[in-house]
């Protein structure tokens, strides 16, 4: 019996996890990442339902658990910073997750557990892909050509490698929400909830506590013909000032901020809808197949059970044979991978009608609405019942069972 090989593309979580699970079922894995070095850092992510058994497969989930981000809950406040409705930390459905934690520090865990085998390659990436019946050619940046019996294209949402190899294949819904990211200085007054503002004219600010001693701070608004994500950086930055000119509440403070901060960045948010995620000896899977962006939620839970599903089915392929190329035929488990997560992507991806722009009202009677509507819904029965409506966190199929090698 020979060892089956694959190259995945993108270092995050969604191909980190890929990367951890495919090892233990006993393939040769290789992480490409365009990055030049494992990138730290990024905003508040949580790990729930199925994502937390994933988590807990792995034996990560006490390690999450130390190094979560402090928050104890969410806060909707006005424009003097006063509480319109809290929604504190409720096991693991509410607006805040139990499992709370940077995007860089769950990734760096993972990368951390991943066996010595799993090879890391930084500053690389893929220019040309090859399918062919036996297996995958794929052309790298650096000149290199090599060979594998699977591609995962785990890039994120504005994958070129995906573009590529699905032309055609590949849908965007784009929700018209600019979203701008950063750390900024904690102050006295900040504490350990995350507070959200809303302003007139289609506005919303937020802060949020870490854990090393900063804050995550977004800014974010509603615009059908304004991509600040396709802008070079200084100029969104100087555009988002002019945006956000009087909205109130501590949003000088955040653009301030956001100045000077070496982290911001920008996101145009846009759900990717994909006809299939498998072709020949290719599969895609993450924000590149299925981006659910920040409003359908769970992005990072869904990342972490793809990684697990995916080799959960190819680990029930048959071996290999030794001293031969001829993989035999993955198709049928990449289609019981799609087959399986199809309608978990499915129902986050459904955001309710109107949404985003009903909750970013362009007038003060619409913020007021907002909030009339916030603090009802922030009575503690309101609360439980609202708190059910999290597809991420309901437990809705078993995990399949994945066949684990033991290394000699």
């Amino acid at each position: 019996m020979s060892t089956r090989t694959a190259l995945i593309s993108g270092g995050s979580i969604a191909g980190l996890g890929a990367a951890y699970w495919l090892s233990q079922a006993g393939w040769a894995v290789t992480v490409l990442e365009r990055a030049e070095a494992f990138r730290d850092g990024g905003q508040n992510i949580d790990v729930r339902g199925l994502g937390r058994e994933v988590l807990a497969k792995m034996g990560l989930e006490d390690q999450v658990r130390a190094q979560t981000t402090t928050e104890e809950g969410t806060a909707f406040v006005d424009d003097k910073g006063r509480t319109v409705g809290a929604f504190p930390v409720r096991g693991t459905d509410g607006l805040t997750a139990e499992l709370e934690i940077l995007r860089g520090d769950l990734a760096r865990l993972i990368l951390e557990a991943l066996p010595p085998e799993v090879s890391i390659r930084f500053g690389d990436w893929i220019e040309h892909v090859h399918n062919h019946e036996e297996s995958v050619e794929i052309d790298l940046h650096s000149g290199q050509k090599e060979i594998y019996d699977l591609l995962i294209i785990a890039e994120g949402v504005r994958s070129r490698t995906r573009d590529s190899v699905f032309a055609g294949g590949v849908s965007r819904r784009e929700l018209g929400l600019n979203i701008a990211y950063g750390t900024i200085e904690r102050t006295a007054e900040d504490d350990r909830w995350w507070r959200w503002y809303t302003a007139p004219d289609r506005r919303q600010v937020s802060l949020r506590p870490d854990n090393q001693g900063t804050i995550r701070a977004t800014l974010a608004f509603t615009s059908k013909d304004r991509n600040f994500a396709s802008l070079p950086n200084d100029q969104a930055r100087a555009e988002l000032r002019r945006v956000f000119e009087g909205a109130g509440w501590q949003t000088q403070r955040v653009v301030d901020g956001f100045a000077t901060s070496r982290d911001v960045y920008f996101d145009y948010l846009t759900q990717i809808m994909m006809t299939r995620w498998s072709t020949g000896r290719t599969c895609v899977m993450g924000d590149a197949a299925w981006c659910v962006t920040p409003i359908g939620g769970g992005g990072s839970s869904l990342a972490l059970i793809g990684g697990y599903v995916l080799a959960s089915f190819l680990s029930q392929a048959p071996p290999q044979e030794s001293g031969t190329r001829q993989s035999g035929d993955l198709q049928p488990y990449l289609e019981q991978y799609e087959q399986w997560m199809r309608p978990l992507i499915d129902k986050a991806q459904q955001l309710p009608p109107g949404v985003p722009n009903l909750v970013y009202p362009k007038t003060r009677i619409g913020v007021g609405t907002i909030r009339t509507l916030i603090r009802i819904a922030s009575l503690g029965p309101v609360r439980k019942v609202a708190s059910r409506f999290n597809p991420i966190a309901k437990k809705q199929q078993e995990l399949p069972e994945i066949r684990l090698v033991q290394r000699t």
